[in-house]
């Protein structure tokens, strides 16, 4: 998103899809009617884009964001039951489908119009507005924690309000009463008065021909009754009864499967391919070989790569055909890299500092360093990283002569629509997008290659066709969080106090804040230098904190050490102008007990990092035994403004850690020979049960904004590991995953430890 400057858009417009969206649109008005025959049967009983109340007052919240295990529906459904006064027991939620009305135009509106008070009277232009530029762009995203935020405060939380005042409204011209005596109460309209009590769905029918208001009255906090309260979770119960139908478990009639294969060097294409003996196996109806493709969007360019597929009657039959290929791939001059060389190159830019790039300056850094009485630098590194979704990637197409459904799990339907749709050929409006429950998506299931894969295929045999990547192909063919080398020098006087931060990294990406640091150091200089890849990128949960998570608060622990002072102590005191941050901070200490004394060959350690609007502390205790690491207890606390689903964030932050915990441990992709090494779980490990640790959460509602929860508890826990090895050893880990490192020696062969 920051990719948009407001000024562009303020000033310029946004030119998208071939037109030209200004700064003036109509205003939505009332979408129902020309929504609800979108809708079909599904748009029965609809009295604003997100409600539909039914017959039984059963009332259905739509919701446009996907859900991937992060609990998105429910808590997004909490905030609107809580302002429409809905009955909880008797609310339904259901995802919305790929189609414009439900873009994401309350993301637009913060990020690209943040700060700006806008008087009432024009709101209503704003968000259709917003609504028009969503619309053209396509955005329809799950991800960057943003659902809560954006979809929840300006869209759920509007509609619940408008769609009460509207009921309201109703109520009192049926009841000829005024509209202020009018109340509400789970699903129920009273007048005390009269003594009437009827239920919402009396007044559907009027509702369905209101315009809703898009400035209407929120309730006070201190009456909430479902926001803030642990609900149990929507999407649970079929998981746990296997009755949640992900896209894997489409069947259509006379459908066929595929399995894929690309060059194990990006890029690379195919100039002999030996099909004969794959095209002998039983059950192979065909091999095809699927032309390169680029798509833009906002999210950057999606390169997939020529593709040779097998078709077969089942995916065993695909998989077996597939290992009976022989396919000669050209070269595309990466063949001599490798992951030693990549971080050589990091380095040499990183020195030669040309055309550096400035983040964020303050005081005069460079007069500091010339004149300290010591100066303390480190490097940091860390590798590429997979996604590695528990559900491998998958989708199923049928695509006819002038119209295609796909069914796929993907967190940006309307996005994978567009470009479904561009592939083949046809406007959007013939294309149907099933969206489906995901087992994991961290953004790679916000790259529409596979999907553009499976459509191709169906075209092609003219039949439904299943793909499903194998566990190598999604390891071997991702878009991978970023390598990363990070160069710190910090000052200081000679009283030990911190005067300088200077920090310069390699390749700027999402978020821009992401390198800066909450302490309050007087001369700080943060830049980046550009050192260009072969190797594919794209977002991995929490984006660029998940680095410099690890680089900040790994080097202010180090900066602490090297004055001889206590890490959490150190940290207070240069956050002491930061009440929010010291607060998250403090209790972190607090509940870990942080002075309490632990056994020999055990270490604590503590981090704090600010990501998507929130912000979390962590302690993390480990014991090492002969060189072995064991992740005893994490402490986590988290101030995310307002918990809209205490119990959901709770569970985000448990998850966050264990997916950085992964990369902590044991994460790294190796680059090859211009190809990347590892294939699967065997090779690329994942946090285990018998690994996992004791995870204490804690919630600060502070009352600010509200942020994000699905992200932020994944940065801070690698950092935290680290410093807690160093307590427990002595050695100071400066490059991941801890695996790579033998402890009982200070360096290995494959870079310095301390």
């Amino acid at each position: 998103m920051s990719k948009w400057t407001r000024r562009a858009f303020i000033t310029s417009g946004i030119v998208a899809g071939g037109g030209v969206v200004v700064g003036i649109a109509m205003r939505p008005g009332n979408q129902v009617k020309d929504l609800a025959a979108k809708l079909g049967d599904d748009g029965a009983n609809l009295v604003h884009t997100y409600v539909k109340i039914d017959s039984d007052n059963t009332i259905t919240a739509i919701i446009p964001h996907a859900e991937m295990g992060q609990g998105v529906h429910t808590a997004l459904g909490q905030m609107l039951a809580e302002e429409l006064d809905a009955d909880w027991d008797q609310l339904k939620l259901e995802e919305a489908p790929a189609i414009g009305e439900y873009a994401m135009y309350a993301a637009g509106r913060r990020y690209l119009l943040t700060g700006i008070d806008f008087p009432n009277l024009v709101i209503p232009t704003v968000d259709g507005m917003m609504m028009r530029v969503a619309d053209t762009l396509n955005m329809q995203i799950t991800g960057g924690s943003m659902s809560v935020r954006t979809t929840g405060i300006l869209a759920m939380r509007t509609a619940g309000a408008a769609t009460r005042q509207m009921l309201q409204q109703a109520a009192a011209e049926a009841w000829n009463v005024p509209v202020e005596e009018v109340t509400t109460e789970k699903s129920h309209l009273i007048h005390a008065a009269s003594n009437r009590r009827e239920p919402y769905a009396s007044f559907a029918g009027h509702v369905a021909e209101m315009t809703p208001s898009y400035t209407p009255t929120f309730k006070d906090p201190a009456d909430y009754k479902i926001v803030g309260t642990h609900k149990p979770r929507r999407d649970i119960p079929a998981k746990v009864d296997g009755s949640v139908k992900f896209a894997m478990d489409v069947q259509l009639p006379n459908m066929l499967y595929a399995t894929v294969v690309r060059s194990p060097v990006p890029g690379g294409s195919v100039v002999e391919l030996d099909d004969s003996a794959a095209r002998s196996v039983e059950g192979v109806v065909d091999v095809i070989v699927i032309p390169a493709t680029t798509v833009s969007s906002m999210l950057g360019d999606t390169v997939s790569a020529e593709t040779v597929a097998i078709v077969a009657d089942s995916y065993w039959s695909a998989s077996k055909g597939l290992k009976e290929l022989t396919v000669q791939w050209s070269e595309v001059g990466f063949e001599t890299v490798s992951s030693d060389g990549i971080f050589e190159q990091f380095n040499r830019d990183i020195s030669a500092r040309a055309e550096r790039q400035t983040d964020h300056v303050q005081g005069e850094a460079g007069s500091v360093f010339a004149n300290a009485a010591k100066v303390v630098d480190a490097d940091y590194h860390v590798p590429f990283l997979a996604h590695t979704c528990m559900e491998p990637l998958n989708a199923t197409a049928d695509v006819r002569a002038d119209s295609a459904e796909i069914w796929v799990g993907c967190q940006n339907p309307l996005g994978f629509r567009r470009d479904i749709a561009n592939s083949l050929g046809m406007d959007p409006e013939k294309v149907t997008l099933h969206n489906h429950s995901m087992g994991g998506g961290f953004g790679r299931k916000a790259r529409p290659d596979w999907a553009l894969q499976v459509a191709h295929l169906a075209r092609e045999v003219g039949r439904p066709v299943q793909l499903i990547w194998s566990r190598e192909e999604d390891v071997r063919q991702d878009f991978y969080r970023p390598a990363v080398q990070s160069r710190f020098r910090a000052a200081f006087d000679a009283q030990d106090n911190l005067l300088a931060w200077e920090n310069t990294y390699t390749n700027k990406n999402e978020p821009i804040e992401a390198p800066l640091i909450p302490y309050a150091i007087p001369a700080q200089d943060i830049g980046y230098v550009s050192s260009p890849v072969h190797i594919p990128f794209g977002a991995w949960r929490s984006v660029d904190h998940s680095q410099h998570g690890f680089f900040t608060e790994s080097f202010i622990d180090e900066v602490a050490n090297a004055a001889g002072k206590d890490s959490f102590e150190f940290r207070a005191e240069l956050l002491k102008d930061s009440p929010r941050h010291l607060a998250v901070l403090n209790k972190a200490a607090e509940e870990a007990q942080w002075s309490r004394p632990l056994p020999e060959g055990s270490g604590r350690g503590i981090s704090l990092q600010e990501s998507f609007g929130s912000i979390v502390a962590q302690v993390v205790e480990v014991a090492v035994v002969e060189g072995e690491v064991s992740v005893e207890r994490v402490v986590a606390v988290i101030d995310a403004g307002i918990a809209v689903a205490p119990d959901g964030i709770a569970a985000q932050l448990e998850s966050g850690i264990i997916y950085g915990l992964t990369a902590a441990l044991h994460g790294e992709i190796t680059i090859e020979k211009g190809a990347v090494v590892q294939s699967n779980f065997h090779d690329y490990k994942a946090v285990r049960m018998n690994e996992a640790p004791n995870i204490e959460t804690h919630i600060i509602n502070s009352g600010h904004d509200i942020g994000g929860a699905g992200e932020p508890g994944t940065p801070g826990i690698a950092p935290a590991l680290m410093n807690a090895v160093f307590n427990a050893t002595g050695t100071r880990v400066r490059q991941l995953p801890l695996s790579r490192f033998d402890l009982n020696y200070q360096v290995e062969e494959t870079g310095a430890v301390g």
